[in-house]
């Protein structure tokens, strides 16, 4: 019986198929070559531009001529094709929030990317997944793509979480075991009364990394949460789309959400898991953002934290919310002001250091605590420094204590 990938992409696990897509998205980064391709392709199609999805966000605001020359080329190619979903600085945020808060992201989508963490949307029930500039040229050309159908593992994760334990924790948690290439090729579904509990945040987390252990797709079954998330946002009609009770899975890995503790991935790779408490480890900055967790429901954990202390002097502490409509909401609810009481400092949002842009890049040496996705070599900065993968509240206790820290060990 079919799983869920099987179900949306309408073939057999192993089997080549070409299917109509619903959105594709491209940044600032991605997205001018995509339209380089597509005028090379024009003659065979018209731009699907109803299909396209078009946001500003890794190098804004620019950080210097190079990506403002990128910035104003991708926005030239959007007016001249009468591109509507268009976001520019200030009115979007980071691709991936904007993809889920916008309503493009739904139960049962085909949507791709020029990004390899398109597989966020998995988390509302979509087929989503990155694709090349070249291969999202394609799409804008003819709205299909071809896909091979992966193999799905399956993921049952039951229990209670503790405290501050957050969806990150229990992707590492699946990323240390497995490891980064523990889903190669791989369309992973994950059920369990800890997934259910979970808040839509905490999803699009486990999601979002999917792709570090190799994923085409995280995919998690909606319901009422996702449901209700959507009521009044989405766009278009959806269908939810389930797997059958007896879908024929790859393999099978079961998990006791108990016996996981707040954890980080140490220097350079995501696979490299151990507990918090284990870690002893002097930092020069803490970062607090990104498609992986810069949502408000993170940013609120990390101010709960915060809240009457102040970041360790030898710590600087930087907060990027992951969209415009996150760092509005978390003005109103105040979270901001203690951000900047404990003497952290805030932007607006933008991919930054997350891919050592800018806006938090590290230098020779440092050492970095971060909500981020990757830890590669050089991949914030510097080949030289180092970056620790956390959750929102080991990056808020991180900061306060000046070094990588258990937020459960906080007095």
């Amino acid at each position: 019986m079919p799983t869920i990938a099987e179900k949306i992409l309408c073939g057999k696990a192993g089997e080549i198929v070409e299917r109509e897509v619903d959105y594709i998205m491209v940044n600032d980064v991605t997205g001018v070559p995509a339209f380089e391709v597509f005028e090379e392709l024009e003659p065979a199609g018209e731009l699907k531009k109803e299909k396209v999805v078009v946001v500003q966000d890794h190098y804004v605001p620019n950080k210097d001529v190079a990506s403002a020359e990128q910035a104003k080329a991708l926005r030239n190619y959007a007016r001249r094709y009468g591109i509507k979903n268009y976001y520019e600085i200030g009115k979007g945020g980071i691709c991936h929030q904007v993809m889920v808060e916008d309503g493009f992201a739904a139960p049962g989508r085909l949507i791709i990317g020029a990004d390899s963490h398109t597989c966020s949307y998995g988390a509302l029930g979509a087929f989503s997944t990155g694709v090349g500039s070249t291969e999202a040229a394609a799409a804008m050309a003819t709205g299909r793509l071809w896909f091979k159908v992966p193999a799905t593992q399956k993921f049952v994760i039951n229990g209670e979480l503790k405290r501050y334990v957050m969806g990150k924790d229990i992707v590492l948690h699946i990323i240390g075991d497995i490891g980064v290439s523990g889903s190669l090729y791989k369309s992973q579904e994950f059920y369990g009364t800890a997934i259910e509990n979970l808040c839509l945040s905490d999803r699009i987390t486990i999601s979002n990394m999917a792709v570090e252990a190799g994923a085409k797709a995280g995919i998690i079954p909606p319901d009422e949460k996702v449901f209700e998330f959507l009521n009044g946002r989405v766009r278009e009609d959806y269908k939810a789309v389930y797997a059958d009770t007896e879908s024929e899975y790859e393999e099978v890995f079961e998990y006791d959400a108990s016996g996981i503790v707040p954890t980080v991935a140490k220097p350079f790779s995501p696979e490299n898991t151990v507990p918090a408490s284990e870690l002893d480890v002097p930092i020069d900055q803490a970062y607090l953002g990104s498609c992986t967790n810069g949502r408000i429901e993170d940013l609120r954990v990390a101010a709960a934290i915060l809240k009457g202390k102040s970041v360790n002097r030898e710590v600087r502490m930087i907060v990027v919310p992951a969209s415009e409509k996150v760092f509005g909401q978390a003005i109103e609810e105040g979270l901001i002001k203690i951000f900047l009481e404990a003497d952290a400092f805030v932007c607006g949002p933008t991919c930054g250091a997350c891919l050592g842009g800018h806006i938090g890049v590290l230098a020779k040496g440092e050492r970095c605590v971060s909500t981020t996705n990757r830890n590669f070599i050089g991949r914030m900065g510097h080949k030289d420094s180092e970056v620790y993968l956390a959750n929102p509240a080991v990056v808020a206790a991180s900061a306060i204590k000046g070094r990588i820290t258990d937020p459960t060990e906080l007095r």
